[in-house]
């Protein structure tokens, strides 16, 4: 039998002795033997029995009587827990009953209720020779070390003081038994540390060395978690890394006292991932978490508030992983499996992704393959996007990217200036960490606008840059987003940012004019109000770390002060001739059925944009499919007349040259 039972039943038989004392004290009223309630009381004559019974018992593993020890795992609690020996005997006074069943009906007897099988607060101070006014009650109260560590649950709040009912938590005394080793309400959130480096690392480990307690702040890269138990390996300590993220109240506050008992029982050094939602759902908590018995780190997106608790800890704030460390962790996941060198390097600059999504990527990825090739950038892109976050899926209008470069009809120019906006997403970390052009900066993100005619190919080119970086792309719909109550709008773009940032995503403003507006003069409280929202968005878009692109008609109308936050400005122009004829015949493309079409004549005769271009094609395409005929110019003139039309734009048949005839 493990030493730590054998403990636990040495002091249990010191008790023994206390309950004798207590049971051959002052009798309890006990019925005539005919009373019909005469089996819900225990004589005396039946609990000396029990009691002898408890004497006599020949067990081998039992320690003999005699006087209680100390061993080394009660002396190991004692000293985390900060127990003393009264204490312990207040533990064991609880735990009895869930060791030897004598003792439900032996406490009951001297409850004079056998219904109260647990020791109440009285009859604990009683066992244990304490006067039931002196000022040992104070250890039954919230900050004793016993409930402090959640070692000690009282329950009956409602009855007096000395009549509540003690209970040890179930796994406590398994823990002391030595029959399991982790709660399972624990078990299911904690996070297993992955290999990572950072600088932050020997900073972490001298905070814990001399005792404090660290509040991280990250980014969006998630390694703070595993850099905190690298630094508790490299104090000497090991490391219990809990998440909180999207736990409700009652989840909580399960998950934070199982791992303040976890701390106390196994010595471990508690690692909490996402701080806000304790301070959320379970604020009390904190101060428990940051007592004195033992270094704590706790990992959130926000400074620390210090309205959170009353015991401030040390700040270390957390910058992402480099490139370098990003396409370490990619190759270490990947293990033995065949991955081109430049597919592992473009996903390590490309993804922003923790290192428990690049895990669970790379594990895809060698899924996906199942050994039959290696493994390119376009199995590693899938995977990293299955494994993003999806939490912007509710409140933008996902977009995965279909069309390609060959899609887009542009100038040479316009097309080099969005081919600097893939470079700058893959670079930005080389460039702004690697090289420190990124210091002073708020924000490591990419904002770009698209301006230019409607119908001239900005929301295709911003899917068409989505589709090279392997991103998805979310259209944030402003219908959803503004909101007419003063302060709601700011409410929901923050969360779409935020969502955006731990997403790899290209955010879509589409119309942006609509909110990213000039700010005006002030001449009522409505105008204020506005103005507040555009300076609210000039803050954040420069704090952003994602990539967003603003797309607008009137580039004129977006407020000067967003130019200078914006990385690139790219206008598109209207097609030239022949621009519109490259658009008539992509469009008109194989597998359309096409007759006798002058591509030629469109392109010169009808000055259109491409989206126009498309609507007509789109157009003619039905009526030769409902015709049961291949699209003609037929087709073709009465399509470019009704989007005339849908256009507001005049139109004479001399416009259509010879084709005019067609549309009689």
């Amino acid at each position: 039998m493990p030493g730590t039972r054998h403990e636990l039943l040495e002091r249990i038989e010191v008790l023994h002795e206390r309950v004798t004392a207590a049971v051959a004290g002052p009798g309890t009223h006990e019925p005539p033997g005919d009373h019909p309630l005469r089996g819900l009381y225990l004589s005396r004559e039946q609990a000396v029995g029990l009691l002898t019974t408890e004497n006599t018992r020949t067990d081998d593993n039992r320690a003999p009587l005699g006087p209680a020890r100390l061993g080394p795992a009660l002396a190991t609690l004692a000293r985390r827990g900060g127990l003393d020996a009264l204490d312990l005997d207040i533990l064991v006074v609880a735990l009895a009953v869930d060791i030897e069943p004598s003792y439900e009906k032996l406490y009951g007897f001297i409850h004079d209720d056998l219904t109260r099988r647990r020791p109440t607060i009285g009859l604990a101070m009683e066992l244990c020779g304490l006067p039931t006014t002196s000022w040992h009650r104070q250890r039954f109260e919230p900050d004793g070390a016993l409930r402090t560590n959640e070692l000690l649950i009282i329950e009956d709040d409602d009855r007096p003081f000395l009549g509540r009912t003690l209970r040890v938590p179930d796994h406590v005394t398994a823990h002391l038994l030595e029959t399991v080793d982790l709660d399972a309400v624990l078990r299911r959130h904690i996070v297993a540390p992955i290999d990572v480096d950072g600088a932050e690392i020997g900073t972490i480990c001298a905070c814990l060395e001399r005792g404090e307690a660290v509040h991280l702040t990250e980014g969006h890269g998630g390694a703070a978690a595993h850099l905190a138990a690298a630094a508790v390996w490299a104090a000497g300590a090991t490391p219990c890394v809990v998440d909180m993220a999207g736990l409700g109240p009652h989840e909580v506050e399960a998950v934070v006292v199982s791992a303040i008992r976890h701390r106390v029982l196994s010595g471990d050094l508690l690692v909490v991932r996402a701080v806000e939602s304790i301070v959320t759902h379970a604020r009390d908590r904190l101060d428990q978490l940051l007592a004195p018995g033992g270094p704590v780190v706790l990992i959130g997106d926000s400074p620390w508030d210090r309205t959170w608790s009353r015991r401030m800890p040390r700040h270390v704030p957390i910058a992402d992983l480099a490139d370098a460390e990003t396409m370490r962790i990619w190759r270490a996941a990947l293990g033995d499996a065949p991955a081109a060198d430049d597919a592992v390097e473009l996903a390590a600059r490309t993804f922003r992704l923790t290192p428990e999504q690049i895990l669970g990527a790379a594990t895809s990825a060698i899924n996906t393959i199942a050994g039959a090739r290696v493994i390119e950038f376009g199995d590693l892109s899938t995977a990293a996007r299955s494994h993003s976050a999806s939490g912007l899926d509710r409140l933008a209008r996902r977009l995965e990217p279909t069309v390609r470069w060959d899609d887009l009809v542009l100038p040479d120019d316009v097309r080099r200036t969005l081919d600097e906006l893939s470079v700058r997403v893959r670079r930005r970390d080389q460039v702004m960490h690697e090289w420190g052009l990124g210091r002073g900066w708020r924000g490591r993100g990419i904002a770009a606008l698209f301006a230019g005619p409607s119908g001239t190919g900005k929301t295709t080119a911003a899917e068409v840059i989505a589709g090279e970086l392997g991103y998805d792309m979310h259209i944030v719909d402003l219908s959803s987003v503004v909101d007419k109550y003063i302060g709601e709008t700011e409410k929901r773009l923050e969360v779409i940012f935020t969502e955006a940032e731990r997403t790899n995503t290209v955010l879509l403003f589409d119309e942006a004019d609509s909110i990213f507006g000039k700010r005006s003069e002030v001449k009522d409280a409505r105008d204020r109000y506005a103005n507040i929202e555009v300076s609210y968005l000039l803050q954040r878009i420069e704090r952003f770390s994602g990539l967003a692109i603003l797309t607008t008609n009137l580039g004129a109308n977006l407020d000067d002060a967003f130019t200078r936050r914006l990385d690139l400005v790219v206008d598109f122009p209207r097609p030239d001739a022949v621009a519109r004829e490259r658009l008539w015949r992509h469009e008109l493309r194989t597998g359309v059925p096409t007759d006798g079409i002058d591509f030629e004549f469109c392109a010169r005769a009808f000055d259109l944009t491409g989206g126009n271009i498309r609507n007509i094609v789109i157009t003619a395409a039905y009526m030769a499919a409902e015709a049961g005929t291949p699209v003609s110019m037929a087709e073709i003139v009465v399509a470019v007349q009704r989007e005339y039309r849908k256009m507001g734009r005049l139109y004479v048949p001399s416009e259509f040259g010879a084709y005019g005839a067609l549309l009689n």
